[in-house]
């Protein structure tokens, strides 16, 4: 019994996977016999173009291959041939839809060749077959074509392709011109979509006009090729797509980006003015979207389109804010030289502000009540000049006065914004004075170090700005956001800045014209044997050098350069001129008695012409008050004058200037100086040793 239990055992074990095995076979042939029979029903529906069906079959066809190439054991040869049947029959099936599909959707395109960008877009056209199919799916006859596409998973292709055929030809076009307007022409088989021009309105395209354009646009695209619903497998469950939604995804964020930058962004006011009526241009955005999302060719919630045309506050202060710093960066580039005359009586033309506020007619009152119940006065009975904090009378560059009048305007401009404009709008003010202090000194480096009249300009520009930076922030203080009221609103901290880049620049030239004063002079042979006709030549070419030099430099500084500077200039260079001169003749170990005629005739010029390099006004007349204050503005001038006595005095006559160190010569010379030029002067007596003793 054990022995047939152990039989009976074996042959059931066998039996069970000989079923097994044929089991699994059946499934394979099974399997094969679907893939055959779908084949079959895919070449009869493309034969009667039937690609719905086609392309199911299709898929079918694909199923099966992939389960019988997931049994393992089983790994046919036939599974290879089948598996190249498959991709034939596929790109087969896709070579006819693409076929159907130029035939359904065509564009007639111009050659590029010689023409504009406007002729070419009024060539183009879009076709769209209307031509009712056999197809049993309702709707446009493009639905089968389409839908076939969805089930390769070809369409994502298609539509990308035509999504930017679309961008490129009409949609772009259509934001970037505003002549364009499309018509829509209808036939017994087919719709067309063209171009026509006119001539626009406005310079600017308007929003509300672009946005009716692009509607219409997709509403035709909507009811002759997008209003389609497409079957589609999400998570396995069956579920339908509208293609519009699936163009939509593809192409929307580039057309809002093109809408922005081409349309929204030229329609931003620059005027504050004007910004209550962008309120219309907000509204048509938002239905504008709207009527895409009715058509499904938008979803989800507001895009960036309608943000950005919500946030035009912003927007708004950027685009002034821009332009602000443009202007005044072309200001700062324009040339220096050409100059306006400003005086005390002058005044830049201020923006009529408003009166202040009620709360500054409280704080007002209190104070005046406090005032009136003081008996101390503590008004002082003398009186300042009305010009006591005006700049004074000079010249300076047109552009920077325009730059001011730029600064008042856009600070006037803030006062009747919003608040973040209003902050925007200030401290771009500032930055457009930052930006003076960066690019001039920079952008015109090189005339400032060559041309002294055009460092004299630059110089009274700083200090024009610097003069109303000391007012601005507190002129419009009261009249900002209340953010920037709190003492944020000033541009005191800029000036001692705007000074010293101004002084830097004058003194930079000073010190160049006072290095070729030096330098002429050194060629004058240390004013030593002046007996010799060359050497007084030398010399004597040398101070007329200098002199021309200083008359030339007062000319160029003429009416360009406050009185008070301009005098302060000329003097400091003089001085340099007449110490070297002293300096070298006090140096002089002898001095003959031709020497001494020559010398003094030498500097008989300079004190003679020297006085006449100053002529700060144009007018003559005036300038002899300056002419005689010479030795205000010139240290060394009595010096020179008590070195020129020297020259022609005897061994008495300098004892007697010298006056026991109480006379006009010890107040000009040191006794070592004195003595040495004494000793240059007289030949080695009697007298000459008692005059030096006396000289202490």
């Amino acid at each position: 019994v054990q022995r047939d239990l152990n039989v009976a055992v074996a042959e059931f074990t066998e039996l069970k996977q000989q079923l097994e095995r044929d089991t699994l076979v059946l499934s394979i042939l099974k399997k094969l016999q679907e893939f055959d029979t779908a084949i079959k029903e895919y070449n009869t529906a493309l034969l009667e173009k039937k690609y719905v069906v086609a392309a199911q079959q299709l898929e079918k066809a694909r199923s099966s291959l992939k389960t019988l190439e997931s049994r393992k054991g089983f790994e046919l040869k036939i599974l290879k041939a089948l598996g190249t049947e498959l991709t034939v029959q596929t790109q087969n099936m896709l070579y006819h839809l693409g076929e159907e599909w130029q035939k359904l959707v065509v564009w007639k395109l111009p050659p590029s060749k010689g023409s504009s960008s406007l002729e070419l877009v009024l060539a183009s056209e879009l076709h769209l077959c209307t031509v009712p199919s056999e197809e049993e799916i309702a709707g446009p006859p493009t639905a089968s074509v389409l839908q076939a596409f969805a089930l390769l998973g070809e369409l994502h292709t298609k539509l990308k392709t035509f999504g930017q055929l679309l961008l490129k030809h009409i949609l772009k076009p259509l934001i970037s011109y505003s002549s364009l307007w499309p018509i829509v022409e209808e036939q017994s088989d087919v719709v067309i979509l063209r171009f026509k021009s006119e001539e626009p309105s406005l310079d600017n395209t308007s929003p509300v006009e672009v946005f009716e354009k692009i509607k219409q646009i997709l509403e035709f695209l909507h009811k002759y090729l997008l209003n389609v619903p497409l079957e589609c497998v999400d998570n396995k469950k069956e579920c339908k797509v509208m293609l519009s939604e699936l163009l939509g995804d593809m192409i929307w964020e580039e057309l809002s980006d093109c809408l922005i930058q081409n349309c929204l962004v030229n329609s931003i006011p620059t005027n504050s003015s004007k910004l209550e009526q962008y309120v219309e241009v907000i509204k048509s955005t938002e239905e504008f979207e709207k009527a895409l999302k009715n058509m499904q060719f938008l979803k989800g919630d507001t895009t960036n389109l309608l943000k950005y045309a919500r946030n035009v506050n912003s927007h708004f202060a950027n685009k002034k804010c821009q332009d602000v710093i443009v202007a005044a960066r072309k200001l700062m580039t324009s040339e220096i030289h050409n100059t306006v005359k400003i005086s005390p009586d002058s005044s830049v033309a201020l923006p009529r502000l408003p009166d202040p506020g009620s709360g500054d007619h409280l704080k007002m009152g209190k104070t005046l009540k406090l005032l009136h119940n003081e008996t101390v006065v503590l008004e002082n009975e003398s009186k300042l000049s009305q010009h006591t904090f005006s700049l004074p009378t000079c010249r300076i560059s047109s552009s920077v006065e325009e730059l001011m009048d730029l600064a008042y305007q856009t600070l006037s401009e803030a006062t009747a914004s919003t608040d973040q404009c209003c902050i925007q709008l200030f401290y771009s003010v500032r930055n457009i004075f930052q930006l003076f202090y960066d690019v001039v000194p920079t952008y015109h480096k090189e005339n400032l170090q060559k041309l002294p009249q055009l460092a004299a300009i630059h110089h009274n520009n700083c200090m024009y700005i610097a003069h109303h930076l000391l007012t601005l922030g507190h002129q419009f203080r009261y009249r900002l956001t209340s953010i920037l009221c709190d003492g944020t609103a000033t541009f005191v901290d800029m000036v001692p800045g705007f000074r010293r880049l101004g002084m830097e620049c004058f003194l930079a030239q000073m010190r160049v014209q006072k290095g070729e004063i030096l330098e002429r002079l050194s060629s004058a042979r240390n004013f030593s044997n002046m007996d010799d006709e060359e050497n007084y030549c030398a010399a004597n070419k040398a101070i007329r050098q200098v002199l021309h030099q200083l008359k030339r430099l007062g000319k160029v500084w003429q009416d360009v350069l406050p009185v008070n500077v301009y005098c302060k200039a000329m003097g400091t260079l003089l001085n340099t001129a007449l110490t070297e001169i002293v300096t070298r003749i006090t140096s002089l170990e002898d001095i003959s008695a031709e020497d001494a005629d020559r010398l003094y005739s030498l500097c008989r010029t300079m004190v003679e012409e020297g006085p006449q390099v100053f002529t700060p006004l144009p007018e003559e007349d005036k300038n002899k008050k300056y002419q005689e204050e010479v030795p205000v503005y010139v240290q060394k001038w009595m010096t020179f004058k008590e070195l020129m006595i020297i020259l022609q005095a005897n061994l008495q006559e300098i004892v007697d200037q010298w006056a026991d160190g109480k006379g006009p010569l010890a107040a000009e010379f040191s006794p070592v100086e004195v003595k040495s030029l004494i000793r240059a002067l007289f030949q080695n007596t009697e007298r000459r040793a008692a005059a030096l003793a006396k000289i202490k």
